[in-house]
């Protein structure tokens, strides 16, 4: 039997064991009797919809959320008293979709963070510490310095330091929640070479994703979690996605992109040779109709968020013009832009898009108060009708509407954030990557939702860098390259290798005569 590089062998008995695994919350049951197994040098993905109970159950695998019944295993011996530190003690390390390093201090004091015990009086060995960062990094093909503060990486590279940190702490179950949602392709590529390397040193590894297209290429097999139970679990070469998505969701979904049929109206918004210093974007045209959708394409760095906040008024244009149906303004502030209609969702939204501490209540009416206020005063009875109704009408699942969004998953997070500006009642709508990091189902959802706010009329400008929903949701791609349009196409006309030979583009000069922005 062979031996791994980790000292344990590759065998068919579990490494990890979730059994029986109960958990509520205020009444709401997050997980019921779920079952889960990992094996050691194995790639075991864990899918399943926003709420389905992902997240609750790694943080009962880690120690930092208690179950109310079940057990873990670790290696044969149940994990009794289980707490992040004990947890981590016995090798089980989890890397989630937003890094947790200390941004103002260096690589190798992170690194260090929880491998070294430092006690008052004895000296740091720097020395020491920097060669095993080093040493660490060049395990997970980082090339990295030691010297360069966390804050200033990208994050390929924070992620890349947290694997490294938990290779130190010898970690043989690793967590990767979502580890691609923020990754280029190149990147992904790499972070799938260095998961092969891990699993044939016998890292046994849980991988979270929605993007069910990866599954394939990287995962052993596949557990899919559905409203807290564990529906199946399948080796994944026997099964494809459409099973998956059947798993998940408990219904067929007949597309992800819902068909459209909607007339376009008058132009909403035009955009003349608009320039913005700040944010990089020059000379650029655009136009986007009542009812329609224009897809906003390019590759990382195009331009295409830093468009999005010039028009909101984050960074306000220079030169150039912006007409809303077909009358010059000029947007100096989001506050005059959401008082024109415009309404802007942010790739972010943790950071930008909701606030975490703050009821779900409070952050679907924050951009409309005004109309909530009367001589000052908040009308919190109109506040919870207006929460109430959002909250039905865009199947947000929560227990109630004073829960802080924090307690929500990632895809009723998004609805949030949607719900607040959909109060608003825009004309025109940007949406900067608004399906990143959620499940299939709310992916339909969101599309469904695009879909009945253009047949309202309503403009949408779509950025996002996953070309499917760019072809499958678009009715016109315009393509960004270096703060500028590169070139629009039409919906019938349009595929990958057209928007990407348009993002590849170096200068507006070598985009073919036949497509013009």
């Amino acid at each position: 039997m062979p031996r791994l590089k980790h000292g344990l062998r590759m065998t068919d008995s579990p490494l990890l064991e979730a059994i029986d695994i109960t958990k509520s919350y205020a009444g709401v049951r997050a997980l019921s009797n779920a079952t889960f197994e990992l094996r050691a040098g194995e790639v075991h993905a864990l899918i399943g919809e926003n709420g389905a109970g992902k997240s609750t159950f790694i943080k009962i695998i880690t120690g930092a959320v208690e179950a109310d019944s079940g057990e873990i295993r670790l290696l044969g011996e149940p994990l009794a008293d289980n707490s992040p530190r004990v947890s981590k003690a016995l090798g089980i390390a989890a890397i989630y979709q937003q890094p947790a390093l200390f941004r103002e201090l260096s690589v190798a004091e992170n690194i260090a963070i929880g491998l070294e015990q430092v006690e008052s009086g004895i000296r740091i060995d720097w020395s020491e510490r920097r060669s095993r960062a080093v040493d660490l990094l060049a395990q997970v093909g980082a090339k990295i310095d030691p010297d360069t503060e966390a804050g200033e990486l990208t994050m390929p590279q924070q992620q890349l330091v947290e694997i490294a940190r938990a290779l130190g702490a010898n970690a043989r179950v690793l967590i990767l929640d979502e580890p691609t949602a923020s990754l280029s392709e190149e990147d992904t590529r790499k972070l799938f070479h260095l998961i092969r390397e891990l699993r044939a040193r016998g890292v046994g590894m849980i991988y979270i994703s929605h993007r069910l297209e990866e599954m394939p290429m990287i995962a052993d097999r596949v557990t899919v979690l559905r409203d807290g139970h564990t529906i199946d679990t399948r080796r994944m070469i026997d099964v494809d996605r459409q099973q998956l998505i059947r798993m998940m969701v408990g219904r067929e979904l007949s597309a992800v992109f819902p068909q459209r049929q909607v007339e376009t109206g008058e132009v909403v918004l035009e955009l003349l040779g608009l320039g913005c210093v700040a944010a990089g974007i020059k000379d650029l045209s655009l136009s986007v109709r009542a009812g329609e959708i224009v897809g906003l394409a390019g590759l990382v760095g195009a331009g295409r968020t830093e468009l999005a906040r010039t028009i909101f008024g984050l960074t306000p244009a220079d030169s150039g013009e912006i007409l809303l149906r077909g009358e010059p303004v000029k947007i100096s502030s989001p506050a005059q832009a959401i008082a024109r209609g415009i309404a802007y969702l942010p790739e972010d939204r943790r950071r930008h898009g909701v606030v975490m501490e703050l009821p779900i209540s409070a952050n679907i009416t924050l951009a409309s108060l005004d109309g909530l206020s009367r001589f000052g005063a908040l009308d919190f009875r109109r506040e919870r009708e207006i929460a109430a109704q959002y909250t039905e009408r865009l199947g947000i699942k929560t227990p109630a509407i004073y829960a802080p969004v924090s307690t929500l998953s990632g895809g009723n997070q998004q609805k949030v954030a949607l719900s607040r500006w959909l109060m608003t009642q825009p004309s025109l709508l940007i949406l900067d990557e608004p399906t990143q990091g959620i499940d299939i189902g709310a992916k339909w959802e969101i599309h469904a939702l695009m879909t009945e706010l253009t047949s309202q009329g309503v403009a949408i400008l779509l950025i996002s860098s996953e070309l499917p929903e760019i072809l499958g949701m678009s009715d016109r791609i315009a393509v960004m390259c270096g703060g500028t349009i590169a070139g629009i196409l039409d919906r019938a006309e349009a595929d990958q290798q057209k928007i990407l030979a348009l993002a590849l583009t170096p200068a507006l000069g070598e985009v073919d005569s036949t497509i013009r922005p």
